[in-house]
């Protein structure tokens, strides 16, 4: 346990989080207490008689107070199974977001193959690539559930090929990076064993790419969960960390709102984890 506690991965992540923990009450006085002297010169009625008491309390602060995000979390954890907790809607954004993954990772291959492989490829898609990361999720997001529902395609499904729109650019730049990593040398050498290009893919460059992929794989995960949450939001969904944001922004809950976000940034946290404790499985040898 000591020894996992020393880890150098964990030990600036807990400094780091000791320090937000240390800053965080000031900030939200700070910011809370211009707020809540206005509502006690407005005559409103609050339980409370001055500002910075007044500051701890607030209906719709503009940071919550430590015990009003605890008692959200404790609002929105329990129970698990029910369709407004937490855990049940980022398990669904999840699926989401590691279905989109999966799917951004055989279309990434697929272009990172064809931009190492051909440079009329590259040429001919790379800037239609780009383009098409450009176009606001947001917009893009409604039309193609839509689109999709036509051919009966419903349910968490569109959200998951959303993102995977989002996902799998890194990805493709990503692996035709590590693609193209392995020294002239080893090339060929490979030339001179007489393999084919096939087996120098297999053999040389798949392997080479590996450090690249993983990397490349973390910031696609991010980008896939954004995607995710971002098509729950702009499309009409029953379930989701997106879909709890939006109905709390509706209904004006700072205070479940900023739980959600933070609940979400966790998910997030772990499944970048995920990424990276399949890249110790895969690349022992970075160890």
């Amino acid at each position: 346990m000591l020894s996992r506690l020393r880890s150098p991965n964990l030990v600036p992540m807990l400094a780091v989080a000791l320090v937000i923990a240390a800053l965080y009450y000031p900030l939200m006085l700070l910011a809370n207490v211009p707020v809540a002297q206005r509502a006690l010169d407005s005559g409103a009625a609050l339980p409370c008689g001055s500002a910075l008491e007044c500051a701890t309390q607030l209906r719709s602060p503009v940071l919550p107070s430590p015990q009003q995000l605890w008692t959200g979390f404790a609002n929105l954890l329990f129970p698990l199974g029910s369709p407004n907790a937490i855990p049940r809607n980022a398990a669904v954004t999840a699926l989401e977001t590691l279905v989109g993954l999966a799917l951004a990772a055989v279309v990434g291959f697929f272009f990172a193959i064809g931009i190492v492989a051909s440079r009329a490829f590259e040429r001919s898609l790379l800037p239609w690539i780009v383009a098409s990361q450009t176009v606001p999720i947001i917009a893009i997001a409604p039309m193609l559930v839509v689109l999709l529902g036509q051919y009966g395609v419903q349910g968490w499904i569109p959200k998951a090929i959303i993102a995977a729109y989002i996902a799998f650019f890194p990805i493709a730049i990503g692996v035709a990076k590590g693609l193209r990593s392995p020294d002239p040398l080893s090339l060929d050498l490979m030339k001179t064993y007489n393999a084919s290009s096939w087996q120098t893919y297999l053999k040389l460059r798949f392997p080479a790419s590996l450090p690249y992929l993983f990397t490349a794989f973390k910031v696609a995960m991010t980008a896939a969960l954004i995607g995710a949450i971002v098509a729950e939001i702009s499309t009409i969904s029953f379930q989701g960390i997106g879909k709890m944001l939006a109905e709390n922004s509706r209904a004006s809950d700072v205070v479940a709102t900023w739980v959600i976000m933070i609940a979400s940034a966790v998910l997030g946290i772990l499944l970048v984890a995920l990424v990276g404790w399949l890249e110790k499985v895969v690349t022992p040898w970075k160890r």
